[in-house]
């Protein structure tokens, strides 16, 4: 279960189809997303493919003596733009692969417009996500919800991504969502009526045990997106964001031109492959290491590396050592903004105040270090915020609850009205109420205990103590213990044995902390494979981006005071 692999494996179909000479692929404005994460440009060009042009741009010059091979989404608007382009053609011959499943009339209204009878062929490719790591894909989209309902375009995007998904996978899945959210439920059964109408489509070799589709739903656990990271590609994305695999350094002081935009892709970066899922001080370490096996290999170029400092001044002052290895120029680059901006904002010490607020339940400790870290010059508006937004999900019900006190200082210290608001937004998004897991206190004795064990056992250290809501999900998914109460089974059948291939969708968006867990435990459980797939992937800033595309936009800091004070119970 490969998304990457699945999804490079249909554009190399594409192209070798086509057969040898001259091409051009024609993409729609989503697609370029797709293929661009499986494959470089350079890599395409290899093929043959001499030009990349969109299906709706409107100067495109005929070029008779090339191919087209296109790679469309079956919407409306790209097939209405298939028919004007068979009408009139601009490329002697066209191959045309749509990323999901097409309905018959357009498939008639597209045979009809090609009376000059340039179609090859016409196929259905199902890579209709992008493919962010192996075991982790994305549909790029934002406030997929309008309060506790889906938008019904976005329900529809999410339907045709997840079906393609289970289709490029060959897998028919038996369904299971989580019973709080109505979401789910309305996610599962549009997946379930897709499959049974195209049944012929999902008629795969049985396996003797059924492959599962689980659908979440983020607003069960708004903790993990709130927090800051301290693994690679999770703290790139936190700290600088990465879209499509792309980063954007155009900020970071003192850029090179060739910097200003960087691609991170484990698919043909060596370095990146093997450090995406270690934590930071171990990848400045591993950096050292090259740049040091570097230095033994040309004995003249002796230099002191104590500093990641000391690192941007060797790959400065070494053009040689920049060529023979690019990737490595990149990431101490990528590295240092990271170093810079972890000690700008202060942010190990803002981390473990974080930490102390998502796995403990001191409730003294954590708000006075809530107070400190408010009264420190160095913590940004978006990381005061943030603890405040922390506090009030874990304590909401406390019966000491200072969420009032907290507000009245995020006040005091100039933080904008927007991010006041969002604070109750987020209790409002994911608060309580609307939880179906019970978030931070264990139930019983047995539970302490085991939570406390499992606190000691892999903590490498403070930073990284928190493990998601999924984590657990997935455990007892494995184990054959998620209740069937809390995630019912779709339809009649249920699964008897422990199921082997797991495709996980959270509504709301995914977090590459949950990608880890998921590696992690693709790793440590032979015959068990999970992917994890979401409507976006989050850092925080699109979390609350998400919570307030959804409609959750708090209330004025007034008037959330009372609304969340313990007295308030409803």
């Amino acid at each position: 279960m490969n998304v990457v692999l699945a999804v490079k494996q249909y554009v190399s179909k594409m192209i070798e189809d086509s057969g040898p000479g001259m091409k051009v692929l024609l993409m729609d404005r989503e697609t370029p997303g797709a293929v661009s994460m499986v494959y470089t440009q350079s890599e395409i060009l290899q093929k043959e493919v001499y030009l990349f042009e969109r299906i709706d741009s409107a100067g495109r010059e005929p070029m008779k003596h090339m191919k087209a091979v296109c790679f469309l989404r079956p919407t409306r608007e790209n097939v209405e733009h298939l028919i004007q382009e068979l009408r009139r053609p601009k490329y002697s011959i066209y191959y045309i692969y749509f990323s999901n499943v097409i309905s018959k009339s357009d498939i008639k209204a597209l045979a009809e417009a090609d009376e000059q009878e340039v179609v090859a062929e016409i196929q259905e490719f199902y890579g209709d996500y992008i493919a962010v790591n192996p075991h982790v894909f994305s549909l790029n989209l934002l406030g997929c919800c309008q309060g506790r309902n889906w938008d019904p375009a976005h329900l529809t995007r999410t339907t045709q991504g997840l079906t393609a998904l289970l289709l490029s996978l060959k897998k028919c899945p038996m369904i299971r969502y989580q019973l709080s959210s109505e979401p789910a439920k309305r996610l599962a059964e549009c997946v379930k009526q897709v499959i049974t109408k195209e049944y012929e489509l999902f008629d795969f070799r049985r396996t003797e045990v059924p492959p599962l589709l689980l659908i979440l739903d983020r607003s069960d656990d708004a903790i993990t997106p709130l927090l800051n990271q301290w693994t690679y590609q999770a703290m790139v994305h936190e700290l600088l964001g990465i879209n499509n695999n792309r980063v954007d350094l155009s900020r970071v002081p003192g850029i090179s031109k060739d910097l200003r935009e960087v691609v991170l892709s484990a698919e043909n970066d060596e370095f990146y492959a093997n450090n995406m899922y270690l934590n930071f001080a171990e990848i400045g370490s591993n950096i050292k290491n090259l740049m040091e096996d570097f230095q033994k290999r040309k004995p003249k170029e002796q230099q002191k590396l104590e500093s990641i400092a000391d690192m941007k001044a060797f790959v400065e002052n070494y053009p040689q050592f920049k060529k023979m290895s690019g990737t490595v120029s990149k990431h101490v680059t990528v590295v240092g903004e990271l170093s810079r901006l972890v000690g700008e904002r202060n942010l190990l010490e803002v981390s473990e105040v974080e930490q102390e607020l998502a796995c403990h339940n001191d409730h003294s400790s954590a708000l006075q270090n809530v107070r400190r870290l408010l009264q420190n010059p160095k913590v940004t508006e978006l990381d005061a915020a943030r603890l405040v937004m922390l506090y009030a999900l874990h304590y909401e019900r406390h019966s000491s609850n200072s969420l009032p006190g907290l507000m009245a200082d995020l006040k005091n210290r100039g933080v904008s009205e927007r991010y006041q608001k969002l604070v109750s937004a987020v209790v409002e998004y994911g608060g309580k109420r609307v939880r179906g897991s019970d978030l931070f206190s264990p139930k019983d004795a047995v539970a302490i205990t085991k939570q406390f064990l499992k606190g000691l056992k892999g903590v490498e250290n403070v930073y990284t103590q928190h493990q998601p809501l999924l984590q657990e999900t997935l455990d007892q998914l494995i184990k054959g213990k998620l209740k069937d109460s809390q995630y019912p089974y779709l339809g009649p059948n249920t699964l008897r044995d422990r199921p082997q291939d797991i495709i996980v969708f959270i509504i709301g968006g995914a977090t590459y902390e949950e990608a880890l867990a998921v590696y992690n435990l693709n790793r440590t459980n032979p015959g068990v494979r999970v992917v994890l797939g979401g409507t976006t992937i989050h850092n925080t800033r699109s979390f609350l981006e998400e919570v307030t595309a959804s409609g959750f936009r708090g209330r004025s800091t007034e008037s959330s005071h009372a609304a969340l004070r313990p007295s308030s119970r409803r």
